[in-house]
């Protein structure tokens, strides 16, 4: 055990540190605990943490299966729009969308912050209303989809996975919502 403590580098942990802050406690600010003096008595408490875990424990297993739904949609749009996009070019084009959907999920799932946040809650609503419109469109107008698209029939070709999928990153969205600001 060491006489010395990181807080001041004294070995008093209650005295208020005296070193000027440098980058690297910017980029810790996320993930250590604040600590503040607590009026009056000059002894220091520890805040919890903002932490951003969107992209942590299952958050990653939800990162990599958006990924593979990403890679998936793009090549199948890629291929169905270079090959035949005149048999289905609705089918295809929505396809394409569900791409791009997928990807900036993905992508926006991954990064920390309160943008990105914001930005995959807009991403994965956005999945989930094309989920149930274009499910709906492909049973019950099935004229305007001959081929099946990612989010076809709810995305039966995909083991449902598609309408599952949105349902689940809302409700890890909800549970992993940043704190509200202080103002």
């Amino acid at each position: 055990m060491s006489a010395n403590s990181p807080h001041d580098g004294t070995g008093n942990p209650a005295a208020p540190a005296s070193r000027t802050p440098g980058p690297a406690d910017a980029e810790s600010a996320d993930t250590a605990p604040a600590e503040t003096a607590a009026p009056g008595t000059g002894a220091t408490e520890t805040a919890p943490a903002t932490t951003d875990t969107r992209n942590t424990g299952p958050g990653r297993l939800l990162i990599a299966v958006y990924a593979i739904f990403a890679i998936s949609a793009t090549a199948r749009a890629g291929y169905q729009i270079l090959t035949k996009f005149s048999e289905a070019p609705l089918a295809y084009l929505l396809s394409a969308f569900a791409a791009a959907v997928y990807v900036v999920a993905t992508v926006s799932l991954a990064k920390p912050g309160r943008t990105a946040f914001k930005v995959s809650v807009a991403a994965v609503l956005v999945e989930l209303v094309g989920v149930l419109v274009v499910g709906a469109l492909s049973v019950f107008d099935s004229v305007n989809f001959p081929h099946e698209t990612v989010w076809s029939l709810f995305g039966r070709g995909y083991g449902f996975i598609p309408l599952l999928l949105p349902i689940l990153g809302l409700i890890w969205l909800y549970r992993r919502r940043p704190a509200p600001r202080d103002h």
